[in-house]
This record gives structure tokens, sequence and C-alpha cells, in this order.
């Protein structure tokens, strides 16, 4: 594709051709993100001061701003150095000061000459019982008053950058505002009752009102679905090149799934067989799938993805399944092997532990394609690995490793499907920002037999209640977690935290029966101690956040979580599907330290009354924000300026089905609007995309 579009020069040019902005101020806007002037364009005013002119400042309810015209007194200087220097004036109504330290009188006395008319705008304070105004912000001759906005917007600053200075640059800025082409669909701009888009940026630093700042207000929602349409487009593109590629038909013959589901001991809920369908169609089109499956913590995600992997068996092929840790890996294997011994079909294992001659051993085999599915570690996918013919590479836990990595891992299957699987319910605006390059699948029921956990929550001055509870389920033979908080985020007190409990429960409860496991173990001995656990040689395993991820212990019915109200919802939730997994009754027991704060009730409440992971995913976004949710920094989210992905979920899945459709009608993007959408893709710095259509 061609270099950047011309009318977008002036905004990509250095911050310093602009009037006012030298080298030093470019560094400290460096600090904000900002370093063009189509970054100030989208560094939108977060609040608006009212200065429209009032008659008197009587009535006004301080710390207010006000603008009021009024008639200069008498000045008094300060009795002693560095003390206040004060101005009286009068408005319509009353008398008020205005105060200066460390003021030059000369200076004073020629803008504030006594007996002149002057309109003056700051906060108002009382002081002593007198109305006082200290340093205003504008003090001007009553002709030259029209030069005080009547309102103004307040930015973001960093040190270095004062309002007045980000105020001029950013106008600066809006001077080179171009009209650009429209790249949104008329009908939804129409139906939206939206701006053009240089109207909408100039009006977005204008606002009139609090009221202007608010998400659904038509300018700031134009402006957000710009900055979604464009991430969008960017993950559209890619989701089009992934079906360019060619892929293989796997057709299922279905003879090897119908031995599994003879020999299971229930009939799979309704989701699971639509998302069975789902994946066999798209294995059978001749291009790559790329789907995610998304499932609720004990929806029965194995099931699916036994199915589809036997139908890349069916086909002649051979399937992989990837996770991140050797345990869970294990666990899968645990899992699949009882149900793929019933199709006849040849399982194994391989991770980081395999040397020497077993390893190749095992290599060879794949090789030959006498292993038709294989379970590892990402060892899977190193160099040495060859299969005889892959066709389906899952992947799980997706959420450790984002779009890049996906796009690595389906390079090493050539024209394998890849199909990924996330035990962590997302809520669909973050599922969009994260996988809009995916089709999705989603199972929502749960399968029958998985009894209900009952959720308690206790105070910590409970805890004698609490390990006379453990006492007697340990005594019925039954097994507990115990997750203990991460007090900060120093690993140290994380740790003193666990051994601190461990060393606690040991002392009540006997030696051999607690366990413990924690982040800072070697993985060797982390390994030891869940199998321990594993095997039911400890009946309570005392552990920090690492269990969160898909540990399977049937027989551990009670989940005890210290200092719940320290957790993130969907970690709660997450904890607690570790227990539920056999027939007994099982607890979950929300431990909190009083008092406990409205945020912290809101929480555990929301966890007491449901176990619908999505329910408690839409909760979270709402209290928690998109950042805090998954973590940014190791999300893949996408970090946007104006879009607020907990106000405007809708606008995502609006912005993801017009850029999907956008690109079926017109693939190179070449028509006008498809024009349009290019420079749309430039102005918000979408470098990947603007190579992913490489050609034009």
């Amino acid at each position: 594709m061609a270099g950047r579009p011309e009318q977008l020069f002036p905004l990509f040019a250095g911050l310093d051709t602009l009037v006012g902005v030298g080298p030093k101020t470019v560094q400290a806007m460096g600090q904000l993100g900002l370093d063009a002037p189509r970054d100030l364009l989208f560094h939108l005013p977060y609040a608006v001061i009212d200065r429209r002119r009032r008659d008197t400042v009587q009535g006004v309810q301080p710390p207010d701003t006000v603008t009021v015209r009024v008639t200069v007194g008498a000045h008094v200087a300060p009795r002693s150095k560095g003390g206040a220097y004060r101005v009286h004036v009068q408005d319509a109504q009353t008398d008020l000061q205005l105060v200066f330290f460390h003021a030059r009188k000369e200076y004073l006395q020629k803008i504030l000459p006594e007996g002149a008319d002057r309109v003056v705008s700051g906060k108002l304070e009382f002081f002593d019982g007198h109305a006082q105004m200290v340093h205003p912000d504008h003090i001007l001759p009553v002709e030259e008053a029209a030069q005080i906005p009547q309102f103004e917007a307040v930015y973001a600053l960093t040190s270095g950058v004062t309002q007045k200075l980000m105020t001029k640059a950013v106008a600066g800025a809006l001077d080179r505002v171009p009209d650009l082409p429209e790249w949104i669909d008329p009908a939804q701009r129409a139906k939206a009752g939206w701006p053009v888009w240089a109207d909408a940026i100039r009006a977005a630093h204008a606002p009139g009102g609090m009221d202007d700042l608010s998400p659904d207000h038509p300018v700031r929602a134009r402006l957000a679905y710009d900055e979604l349409m464009a991430h969008q487009l960017t993950l559209a593109l890619a989701r089009q090149r992934e079906r360019h590629r060619p892929g293989r038909e796997s057709h299922a013959t279905g003879a090897l799934q119908r031995r599994v589901l003879a020999a299971l001991p229930y009939r799979p809920t309704g989701a699971q067989t639509r998302a069975i369908a789902e994946i066999s169609d798209d294995m059978a089109r001749p291009h790559r799938m790329n789907r995610l499956l998304q499932g609720d913590v004990g929806a029965g995600k194995t099931l699916v993805a036994l199915m589809a992997l036997l139908v890349a068996v069916e086909a002649g092929g051979q399937g992989a399944m990837m996770a991140p840790t050797e345990i869970l890996a294990r666990q899968h294997l645990d899992g699949l092997r009882p149900l793929a011994e019933e199709a006849g079909v040849v399982l194994e294992l391989l991770t980081g532990r395999d040397k020497g001659a077993e390893r190749a051993r095992k290599l060879a085999a794949l090789a030959r394609g006498d292993i038709q599915i294989l379970v590892g570690t990402h060892a899977l996918f190193q160099g040495d690995v060859e299969f005889a013919d892959l066709r389906l590479a899952i992947v799980d836990e997706q959420h450790r490793f984002g779009v890049r990595q996906r796009l690595e891992l389906a390079e090493k299957g050539g024209q394998a499907d890849v199909l990924v699987m996330t035990a962590t319910p997302i809520p669909r605006s973050l599922s969009l920002a994260q996988y809009g390059d995916m089709d999705v699948s989603v199972l929502d029921e749960k399968p029958p037999g998985r009894s209900p956990v009952k959720t308690a929550v206790v105070s910590t001055e409970r805890m004698d209640e609490v390990v006379a509870h453990l006492r007697k389920a340990i005594a019925e033979g039954r097994q507990c977690y115990w997750v203990c908080p991460l007090v900060d985020e120093s690993e140290l007190s994380d740790l003193t935290a666990a051994e601190e409990r461990f060393k606690h429960l040991r002392a009540l409860l006997g030696d051999g029966v607690v366990g413990l496991v924690h982040g800072q173990m070697p993985p060797a001995d982390k390994d030891a101690a869940m199998a321990r656990f594993v095997s039911g040689d400890c009946q309570v395993l005392v552990a920090t956040t690492v269990i969160e991820v898909g540990v399977n212990v049937p027989n551990a019915s009670i989940m005890v979580i210290e200092r719940a109200e320290t957790f993130g919802l969907a970690q709660l939730h997450q904890l607690r599907g570790r227990v539920g997994r056999g027939a007994a009754a099982s607890t979950c027991l929300l431990m909190y330290q009083p008092p406990l704060g409205q945020t912290g009730r809101r929480r555990l409440e929301v966890l007491r009354e449901t176990e619908d992971g999505f329910r408690i995913a839409e909760t979270d976004l709402e209290m928690r924000g998109a950042g805090d949710l998954i973590g940014t920094a190791q999300s893949g989210l996408p970090r946007f300026q104006v879009a607020d992905l907990e106000r405007q979920a809708g606008l995502m899945a609006i912005a993801q089905s017009d850029a999907r459709h956008l690109l079926t009608e017109d693939p190179a993007l070449d028509s006008p609007r498809g024009q349009a959408a290019r420079i749309l893709l430039w102005l918000m710095r979408q470098d990947r995309a603007i190579r992913l259509i490489g050609v034009g």
C-alpha cells in the first residue's frame, strides 16, 4: 500500500511545528504519549469549567468557579513578607476580595486600577467568613471580556505542561484538521445522528457543559466508533488473510465420534452439540479454521475438543493440543485418554521432561503418523517436532498469549486448522477487542451431573469455625483447597502469607495432612506438591493463585479463599470452579477481613448469587474496568484513547460487523468508502493493518 495519504501529513509532523511548542514541551508531552498533532486531536478534555458570566457571587457554592463583573476598590498590601496582597472589589450585590501571594504591587495596580470595572474569573472560596478569589484565572477590561470562553475544556496534564499551553497546542492541531472522506456506513451514521469527522473532532474540544463529555454524546460516540472501527478493520484484515490461506478439507466420517458418544454416561448439552457442529463445518472448508471456544468453568470443553481432534483423525490426519503448563497438559491427557481408548485412537504426551531415547521414540512415531493425537506444552512446537499430517492444533488458555503468538502457532501447522479454548468467560465487548479476528463458539450450559457449589461469605474472625469444618470434612475423606491472597505485588509477602497459613494449619490438623504450593517454588517442587494432592496423599492444599487454571481433583469439595475481597470477580469464579467436580456436595467459603467496603461487598454478593461466569464477567467489567479485568499488560487488549469498552460495548459489536461487511464487499478496499477506510487506518496508526493490505 502506498505511503501515508498527503492530507494527513500536517497531522503527523513534529509537535514542535505547532506555535509555542519548544523542545522541552515536546519531551513533556511525550510522557502523555503525545508525539504528533494527530495525538493532540485525540487527547480529549476530561472535564469542563463553566465560565458563563453571572451578576453576583452571592449564593455560589464554594469551591465553584465564577465569572463576574466587579468594580475595583482599595488595595491592601501584606503586613509581613510573603503575606497575602488583597484587592477589595464589589459585584452587583456584594463585596469580595481578590487575593495574591508573592504579588508585584505595581503590576496589580496597573491591571486593577482603583475605581475601574473589570471582569474576573476564578475559583470562589470562603475564608474567615469573607468571599475571596485566590489568583483569578482571568482579569480583563469589560470590553475584552469576550476572550474568556463560556465553557473551558480541561485536559489531562503532566509536569512541564500547563492548561494554557495544552489548550494552545490543541488549538494549533485543530487548525490543521482536514476534511476527510466518510468511512462510516452512511446508514449507520444517519441512524446514530453522528456528525462528520472534522466537525466531531472540533466539537469534542469545545464542550458546552459536562453532558458533552458523556460517552453517549453523538460527538464522543462518533470518535469512539472511529477508533473501534479501525481496530476491528485490522482484525478483519488479519482474519481475511487467514481465510485466504489454503487450508485442508478435513471431512468427518463420524465413525470414531459415534463410538465416543455411545460410551458417554450422559448426552452432550445443546451448546456442546452446536459447538461440535460449528467446528466440524469449519474443518470441512477449503480454508483454515480460526475459532475460539469459550466455555465457563465446567461447561465441558474437553468433550468438544476431543470431537474436533477426532474429525482430524477420521480425515486421516493428526491433532495436537497445547496447554500452558505441564500439569494442565497431563490433566488434558487424563481427561481425553478414557474417551480416546473407546474410539481406539493412539494418544501421547510430549513435554519438556521427555529427553533422549524416549523423546526420539515419540518423535519418530509422530513423524510416521503412528501417534494420532499429541498433547503437550509449547514443546510441541519446537523445531525438531514433525507431524506426518497435522490437521488441527488446539491451544488451551489463550489469554496467556496474544494475536502474534497465535499467528506463529498457525505457521507451524502449515495448513492446520486452529482452535483456541478459554475457560475465562469474557464480556462480549472485550472478547471482540481481543478475538475479533476469530469466529466464536460459546458453551453456556453446564453438563448434567455437576453439583452446584454452595457459596458462603464469612468474616476472618470466624477462622476457628472454618478450621473445625475442615477437620470434619477431612475425617470424611474429602479434600480442600486453601487459597491465600497476594498481599501486594512483592512475591515475598505473598510467600509469607501462604507459608504462615501452612504452618498454622499444619499445627492444627497434623503433619502429613497439609501441602503447600506457591509461585516462588521451583517448577519440579510445585508439580510434586500438586501431584501429592491429586493422588490424595495430602488432604489440604495451601496455595497462592497458581491453582487458578484447570486443575482437576474431583475429590476436592471445599475451597477456602482468604481475603476474598482483594481478588477480582473473574478470578474468584475461576478458583471456585476448582471444586464441584465430583459427586460430593461442594462449598466455597469466601473469607473477608472486616470492615468490608461497598465494592468488596458487592463483589462477594454477586458470587454468592450466581454461578454464571458471563454475568460475573459483565459485573466485573462494570466495577473494575477493562484494563484490570485481564491485566492490560499481558492481555493483548488494545489501548483506546477515546473509546470506553465498559460504557460503549455496543459500539464494538457494530464496528465488528461493519468492518467484516465492508471487507466482504470490497476485500482490497478500492471503492470510495474503502479508500476512506484506508485513510482511517493511517489516521489511527494501524500500521499492522496497512501492511496486511500490502498490495494496494
